[in-house]
């Protein structure tokens, strides 16, 4: 046999060798073999719900910028956003928390609400995801926003307080260089202010229903030497000075200092009745300076507009007294993405995003305020000019209200106190001492 036939046939039987082996090789169910790495799939895509709050810290606007840009640098995370007012955000969160998949994966919480999410188990313990920079850099009397019991469950965001505003050119036309530094010099001024016709109201307040009366009576209680509850959290608020403050308040409704419609309002409200130039003195948050100062289509005093340090009563022995009112940004327990949501809420309340929209919130971040930082930031703008200054020297005076897995309930039954008393239907101590046993009634 010739070489190039025997080659021939050797190759002939190693083909159909071949070809009887791969008919015994795996089957179409089954796993092929790998001989080399697969290539690395793309990330998958994510969507995160956020619930927010539409009425103060950074406009609906700038969030919706801050979640183009968050979208825009994480491109496998789309952010969608729900907006809704403060007073319909706890039972909304209750509500999403109620299915095993929640409605939202990050949500906005007040202060008062995280001892209740955390006994619940609505809200993540991030505790371990926090950096020494966050530690170190954050405001400690930031941190007590969103920590319970030495555990931190979401990272502080909307840092606020209660600021005394004052309509500077009305003040002036009364005859005062200078705003209250009392509110016994503050009622002598509306007295002055109303004999001349100036307005007719010099101050308006949040006294409603809800908890922004809540936070107005906590100014005025502490300023006069007060406080809610005592060292064990048994309420103190019915003793001589609670029942004096209240008593106080009713008073300059009596008196026609106060603007009688304030038993009905919320912060909005004194918002537009400050802004339309029909009060001289007005409480309320952060954001109401650039509206009612810088935004002609939303006041009729722009530019008149100053804040000043809280006033406080002469026989109060404190120099002032304001409430906190900051809020935090969580991610859901049970969010099944959770990781994507934290990475939403490290971009929130990065330093960056935290300066750049310091107009409606000031920054968490201590480290924003010193040296050059805190320079730039408080030459960032005109609003960052006053509320910058105004902020620093106001915070230590900002009181926490009692944190408390029954606050909600417990501030229900104040709010109906205050109200019952500011209505006439219950004197300020009846109503008081019955808001206590409800107090005590929910402690047990």
């Amino acid at each position: 046999m010739s070489t190039k036939k025997f080659g021939f046939q050797v190759f002939a039987l190693l083909v159909i060798a071949a070809f009887v082996l791969s008919a015994c090789g795996p089957k179409p169910t089954e796993a092929p073999v790998v001989t080399e790495a697969p290539a690395t799939p793309a990330a998958e895509e994510v969507t995160i719900r956020v619930l927010a709050m539409e009425q103060a810290g950074p406009t609906v606007d700038e969030m919706n910028t801050i979640v183009s840009e968050f979208n825009q640098q994480y491109p496998n995370i789309k952010v969608e956003i729900d907006y809704v007012a403060y007073d319909a955000m706890h039972d909304k969160i209750i509500t999403g928390m109620a299915s095993t998949t929640p409605a939202y994966d990050v949500f906005l919480v007040d202060d008062i609400w995280y001892a209740e999410f955390a006994d619940k188990g609505y809200i993540l313990d991030i505790t371990d995801k926090l950096t020494q920079e966050m530690k170190d850099e954050i405001f400690d009397a930031a941190w007590e926003i969103s920590t319970v019991s030495g555990k931190a469950y979401g990272m502080p965001w909307l840092l606020d307080q209660k600021y005394f505003f004052y309509n500077e050119e009305l003040l002036k036309q009364a005859g005062f260089d200078a705003p209250p530094t009392t509110w016994e010099e503050l009622l002598e001024q509306s007295k002055a202010i109303k004999e001349q016709g100036i307005v007719e109201y010099p101050i308006v307040w949040s006294w409603g229903q809800y908890e922004a009366a809540i936070c107005d009576w906590v100014t005025l209680l502490y300023g006069n030497g007060g406080k809610l509850v005592d060292e064990s959290g048994k309420p103190m608020f019915n003793d001589a000075t609670g029942v004096k403050t209240l008593e106080w308040m009713v008073k300059t409704i009596d008196d026609g200092f106060t603007n009688p419609a304030s038993i009905s309002y919320v912060e909005e409200d004194v918002r537009n009745v400050f802004s339309s130039g029909k009060a001289v003195f007005a409480l309320n948050w952060n954001y109401m300076y650039d509206l009612a100062n810088n935004q002609p289509d939303q006041s009729q005093v722009t530019g008149k507009v100053k804040i000043a340090l809280m006033p406080v009563f002469s026989d109060g022995g404190v120099e002032s007294s304001t409430i906190d009112g900051s809020m935090g940004i969580s991610v859901a327990a049970t969010s099944q993405k959770p990781d994507a949501a934290w990475e939403y809420v490290k971009y929130l309340t990065s330093k960056d995003v935290q300066n750049r929209y310091s107009s409606h919130m000031l920054p968490i971040w201590a480290t924003s305020f010193e040296g050059e930082t805190g320079e730039k930031l408080a030459a960032s703008s005109e609003v960052t000019a006053v509320t910058v200054p105004a902020f620093k020297a106001q915070f230590p005076f900002s009181h926490v209200r009692p944190k408390v897995p029954f606050y909600v309930e417990g501030s229900k039954a104040l709010q109906l106190a205050l109200q019952k008393a500011l209505t006439k239907q219950a004197t300020a101590q009846e109503a008081l001492d019955e808001a206590a046993v409800t107090w005590e009634h929910l402690m047990k």
